[in-house]
């Protein structure tokens, strides 16, 4: 009798759940999950938000908390929302700061109107989770003066993630138990297997396997794989083969330049790269600015080669240190 009473009373917490969900133009599904009492944003005005998406069985496909920097929403007038039905940008007139938004994109129904097939990686929908950060009211104010707005809010905010990036290091260390060497210029590294021969010099070939990830364990890139299949970071229009790296030729960051002349063949390490030897205070895809980078490398080959004349080149705006080179 108890277990019919939990499964009647867990029915109904689903029913009612189900139920929080309105219904707005063009099919879409919504509800406000947390109301601040702030005033609600109106066309003109721009919106600062977190953003979780995710699948309805589960997946992570996105988070600007990963990212480490809110995203930008701009509200239309409603003779262009109107122009668009289902597009959730009328859903953000409903919200304010502090506020909290949830919605639902049905791939049934995008797929009906785009004649595209429906994403394989979710059931029926796509589900957005929204925490408004900041309002910005345009009222009388120009675009010019809008835009100073914003710019001082994201430089805030991006001082923020420069000041963590020496606690975001030490904590990784910690975590995972990693007594590094470290390099005049910052850069620390483990050698978790020892190879054999001379290390790499520029104008060396290294050829490696690697991995990279932020300091939360995120993987933003790999060469092999079973790791990207692994990491859900597969693209199967990209070859997957050992790196080979023209050191001090093609264009990497300058923490993958300095590490790989530590090393020698056969060697595997853990790199943790410091954001002024990787991308600064640039944003490159999933990697927010002032972002420590650690790698887990393996020197399958070294092949000699003589130092360029020239100085090496700068690094692309590219989540990938290098580009691979079929043999």
């Amino acid at each position: 009798m108890k277990k019919s009473i939990l499964l009647f009373a867990a029915s109904g917490l689903l029913l009612t759940a189900c139920q929080n969900f309105k219904k707005a133009e063009g099919g879409l599904e919504y509800k406000i999950a947390k109301d601040a009492g702030a005033e609600k944003a109106v066309s003109g005005d721009l919106l600062s938000v977190d953003m979780v998406v995710k699948t309805d069985r589960d997946s992570l496909l996105n988070s600007t908390f990963d990212a480490g920097i809110p995203q930008i929403v701009q509200l239309y007038p409603d003779s262009i929302i109107k122009q668009n039905p289902g597009d959730p940008t009328g859903l953000f007139k409903l919200v304010g700061e502090g506020d909290s938004l949830v919605f639902k994109i049905d791939l049934d129904s995008v797929a009906a109107k785009t004649q595209q097939p429906k994403p394989a990686f979710a059931d029926k929908y796509i589900i957005y989770t929204i925490k408004v950060q900041k309002h910005f009211k345009k009222g009388k104010l120009t675009d010019q003066q809008l835009g100073e707005q914003v710019t001082k809010y994201f430089e805030a905010e991006t001082a923020k993630l420069k000041g963590a990036e020496a606690g975001k290091v030490e904590a990784f260390l910690k975590n995972n138990k990693l007594a590094p060497k470290k390099t005049a210029s910052g850069l620390q590294y483990v050698v978790t297997k020892a190879g054999s021969g001379k290390n790499a010099a520029v104008g060396d070939t290294v050829v490696v396997n690697y991995i990279g990830r932020l300091t939360n364990d995120k993987v933003f890139d790999t060469n092999q794989a079973d790791l990207a299949k692994k990491h859900n970071k597969f693209n199967p229009q990209r070859p997957y083969e050992p790196l080979r790296l023209h050191l001090g030729v093609d264009g990497v960051i300058t923490g993958w330049t300095e590490a790989f002349q530590l090393l020698n063949k056969g060697s595997k390490a853990t790199l943790v790269i410091p954001s002024v030897l990787a991308y600064g205070e640039r944003p490159a895809g999933e990697i927010p600015p002032y972002s420590p980078l650690i790698f887990d490398v393996e020197v399958l080959d070294i092949i000699p080669g003589k130092a360029p004349a020239a100085a090496p080149t700068t690094i692309p705006a590219t989540t990938t240190p290098a580009t691979p080179v079929k043999k």
